[in-house]
């Protein structure tokens, strides 16, 4: 991984790990390398390009989390695996401090398919990428500017099954307000056009390392 110093910032082109560590577990569970399109102190955007060897939780036998009843998915043993990622690429922008992730998906063609409001806790900066925790609930929005939860029931399930308490729960629906807010607001990034952004055909497709699941220091928001 590019970038040797978490106090540093990134150049375009960089390489980096987007990670996830199971909720309750501390251990990573999801890990995405992706490029760096853009990092300021205002905003990291990276693409997911399409083909990306990234790791996925999985049942213990294997089998797909969503095929598991949603009444023992997050009680089930799991473990993780490699997987490429299948479709179109993903960029992802994300805000220092802010407790969510906005992903952009295009169909094939470019043609621009809609948003993704992934709310998860503030992501930790480390030399070799960014760490967090998804929160489960989620809002897709649209290019009319119409928007929609996701994965409420999932939401539900994480406190029933005992991942999330009351306080934290109170947590992200409040910040799921915020986006909402922001949505009809249409503030950013929904009104920065990155809807028309196009990765550099250059770049190639970042690899996963063998030491995907490293615990580093985390330094910095």
């Amino acid at each position: 991984m590019t970038g040797s110093d978490a106090s540093q910032h990134w150049a375009p082109g960089d390489h980096v790990l987007w990670r996830y560590r199971g909720n309750g577990t501390g251990a990573v569970h999801i890990c995405r390398p992706v490029t760096v399109v853009q990092d300021t102190p205002e905003l990291l955007a990276v693409w997911m390009a399409p083909g990306t060897e990234c790791v996925r939780p999985v049942l213990a036998d294997g089998t797909s989390v969503h095929d598991e009843p949603l009444a023992t998915r997050y009680t089930a043993p799991r473990t993780t695996e490699r997987a490429r990622w299948a479709g179109s690429g993903v960029l992802k922008l994300a805000r220092p401090g802010e407790p969510w992730s906005v992903w952009l998906f295009w169909e094939r063609g470019w043609r621009f398919r809609s948003w993704y409001v992934n709310l998860e806790e503030p992501r930790t900066r480390w030399s070799g990428g960014v760490d967090s925790e998804d929160h489960f609930l989620d809002i897709s929005v649209y290019p009319d500017r119409s928007w929609l939860w996701r994965d409420e029931d999932e939401f539900a399930q994480a406190q029933r099954s005992g991942l999330m308490g009351p306080e934290q729960a109170a947590g992200v629906r409040e910040a799921g307000r915020r986006a909402v807010e922001r949505i009809q607001e249409w503030g950013a990034p929904f009104s920065d056009g990155w809807e028309h952004w196009r990765p550099d055909p250059a770049w190639r497709v970042p690899e996963l390392p063998a030491d995907w699941d490293r615990t580093p220091a985390h330094t910095g928001p």
